[in-house]
């Protein structure tokens, strides 16, 4: 009984994942001491005078919050459909792309076996760079990928790029010629989803073979796999913290990776597979899944902060109805507003709400096709969309009007209203 007890204790405990407020203090003074030393004021913790860390840390801790808040949603005016500039190249349908860290650059995939990774700049639209595929087993003995390419990451310094395959493979390309570097195996089935974490070179993979793989790109290493999903996992993203986060399809569950830690949190809240996941900010992220819900959740709650059902409406498949899949979602990062896909003829805009505890529906932006992959530029001042007549994962349907292509979407904020001006000064 002794045991029994011990679980009750531990499964309420793990409903709640709240910091006390001494740890809560506990980590802001080791991210204090921590950013000092980056900035190479490290002095000794015993000299640190005790107001000073009280002090620092309140500025530390709002300027955090500044950072993690910037509110932009309610400033974001309708698109312009007319000012969708749409790029043409891929056969197939696009998978997934990525902004490179200085937004000059946009590189994408597809299903395309001949025509795998392509780098586009984004001033002109012009196609800087293909690379081609071939024979599946040929891998080695030339460039590309011989099997569909689902995902991609590119580094934060934008050094590298990683992009994943359905045979497996996981390439690592040096971003500014698109010469391929390396090539990671050990994944047993398709490789779903990459991300660099920020500010260094370790990238985390997830695979259709239940794992998450850690690796270090600089040094060519491999380094740990994590295992806890049920099912095939979908997709994958991280920020600055030794963690991230993954969205496991059926088995119904987003969970958080504490890598250092070596332990995992779990999140239930969607009824169907969860599809693409994203971070907002270090403590925040959204998740969509295929019963055409969206989720927003905090890392400390086991449940979603809010969930908004049939986010894109419902279909009529077949004679029933069922609600449009939520197949990609993206956050401008640190900030309250996000995007999500769908095949419903449209991205559509939201704001987070209340301290992310509401999705508000902000504009719909029309784009047909399979909406695969969405990111915002780093500025927030464009939308870009990888568009596919099949969704990433499989042949479920095909939308024949749809272009295989990717669009970007210009952003534009309402001006803030001039400051009074102050009459001493005329």
């Amino acid at each position: 009984s002794s045991s029994l007890g011990r679980r009750r204790r531990q499964e309420a405990a793990e409903e709640e994942v709240e910091e006390t407020p001494q740890e809560k203090k506990l980590r802001l003074a080791k991210l204090y001491l921590e950013q000092l030393r980056q900035h190479g004021e490290s002095r000794p913790e015993d000299t640190l005078p005790v107001d000073l860390i009280g002090d620092r840390l309140k500025e530390d801790v709002l300027e955090q919050k500044g950072r993690l808040q910037r509110l932009v949603a309610k400033d974001v005016q309708p698109p312009d459909p007319a000012s969708i500039r749409v790029l043409r190249g891929h056969q197939l349908p696009v998978t997934c792309l990525v902004i490179s860290p200085d937004d000059r650059f946009i590189f994408s995939a597809s299903k395309d076996g001949s025509l795998i990774k392509c780098k586009w700049e984004v001033k002109s639209g012009k196609r800087l760079c293909v690379v081609p595929g071939g024979k599946k087993g040929t891998e080695e003995r030339h460039m590309g990928h011989a099997s569909q390419v689902l995902c991609m990451a590119i580094s934060s310094d934008g050094k590298y790029l990683a992009t994943g395959d359905r045979n497996k493979l996981i390439m690592i390309w040096e971003a500014a010629t698109c010469k391929r570097l390396h090539i990671f195996t050990g994944h047993r089935d398709a490789v779903s989803g990459l991300s660099f974490r920020k500010g260094t070179h370790q990238l985390y993979s997830a695979s259709h073979d239940r794992c998450v793989k850690v690796w270090n790109v600089a040094e060519n290493a491999y380094v740990e796999t994590l295992f806890g999903h049920q099912d095939v996992v979908t997709g994958l993203d991280s920020l600055s913290r030794e963690c991230c986060v993954t969205s496991g399809g059926r088995d119904g569950t987003v969970r958080l990776w504490k890598i250092p830690e070596e332990s995992q949190l779990v999140f239930c809240g969607h009824q169907g597979s969860i599809d693409c996941i994203q971070l907002i900010n270090e403590e925040h992220m959204v998740s969509g899944a295929d019963d055409g819900s969206i989720a927003l959740w905090g890392l400390t709650k086991k449940k979603p902060l809010a969930l908004a059902r049939e986010a894109h409406g419902m279909q009529d498949a077949q004679g029933l109805q069922q609600p449009y899949w939520i197949s990609a979602v993206a956050a401008l990062h640190n900030s309250d507003l996000l995007a999500t896909g769908s095949h419903s003829a449209s991205v559509k805009l939201w704001k987070c709400g209340e301290g992310f505890r509401k999705l508000e529906p902000l504009w719909d932006i029309p784009l047909v096709g399979f909406v695969n992959s969405l990111k915002f530029s780093s500025a927030g001042d464009f939308l870009v969309a990888g568009l596919g007549q099949e969704h990433r994962l499989g042949r479920w349907w095909r939308i024949k009007e749809a272009k295989n292509s990717i669009c970007i979407i210009p952003l534009k904020r309402r001006a803030a209203a001039p400051r009074p001006k102050d009459p001493d000064s005329s």
